[in-house]
C-alpha cells in the first residue's frame, strides 16, 4: 500500500485548488465573503506570486458609523456590508471583480453581499436568480413578523430584545435600512480616509 501525500490545506478543507487555480489564470481582483455568528466580513483580494495582497476590506461593525441598529450578520447587513464595500472598490478604481468562495458553499448572506457590491456600481457577474428577495434585504418580513407577535407582549420583547435595547422599533426595520443605505451611497470615502475613519 502506498501513501499518497496530500497537502495539508485540503487535508484541514481550507483551499479548493482547483478553483483557486482558476483565479490566479483570470489574473483577475476577486471578492472573499465570510460569515460567522456575529458577523459578515468582505475582502477585495489581488492575487499575488509571493502572497495574495488585500486591497480594500469591510465588515458588519463598520455599519455602527453609519449609525445601524439592526442585527449585524442577517441579510440585511450582509447587503450593507457589500454595499460599503463597493464603494469603497469604487473609491480606489477598482470597478470589477469575481467572488471566490473556496471551500464554502454559496448562501443567501454571501449572494446579499454581492448583490450590495453589484448595487454600488462595481462590475461582478452574478445570477438575479440566485439573489434574496428585496423584501428580505430590507428587513419588511421583520416588520410583518413584529407587527403580527405585538399582540403577545412578552414574546415580542423576548424576540426583539436587542432591536428594542439600541431604541430601534422592528416594524420600523425597513424605513431603517432605508436611510443607512442612503447614507452609505452618498458618503465620501475619499474624504474619510484622509480624515483617518
Amino acid at each position: 500500500m502506498s501513501y499518497i501525500r496530500t497537502l495539508k490545506r485540503i487535508r484541514n478543507r481550507k483551499t479548493n485548488y482547483r478553483k483557486r487555480k482558476a483565479i490566479l489564470i483570470s489574473r483577475r481582483n476577486f471578492i472573499t465573503i465570510k460569515t460567522s455568528n456575529e458577523n459578515i466580513h468582505c475582502q477585495l483580494i489581488k492575487p499575488n506570486l509571493k502572497g495574495d495582497i488585500v486591497l480594500n476590506f469591510s465588515n458588519s461593525k463598520e455599519l455602527a458609523k453609519y449609525g445601524w441598529k439592526g442585527a449585524s450578520n442577517n441579510l440585511s447587513a450582509s447587503f450593507l456590508v457589500g454595499l460599503l464595500m463597493g464603494k469603497k472598490m469604487l473609491s480606489k478604481n477598482n470597478d470589477s471583480a469575481i467572488l471566490y468562495t473556496g471551500k464554502t458553499s454559496f448562501t443567501s448572506k454571501i449572494a446579499a453581499c454581492l448583490k450590495g457590491v453589484a448595487s454600488a456600481g462595481v462590475k461582478i457577474p452574478l445570477s438575479e436568480e440566485s439573489m434574496p428577495d428585496e423584501n428580505r434585504i430590507n428587513g419588511t418580513h421583520v416588520a410583518k413578523y413584529a407587527t403580527v407577535l405585538k399582540q403577545d407582549k412578552s414574546l415580542y420583547e423576548k424576540r426583539f430584545s436587542k432591536l428594542l435595547d439600541n431604541n430601534l422599533d422592528p416594524e420600523e426595520y425597513p424605513k431603517h435600512f432605508e436611510e443607512i443605505r442612503n447614507k452609505i451611497l452618498s458618503s465620501s470615502f475619499d474624504q474619510q480616509q484622509q480624515q483617518g475613519q
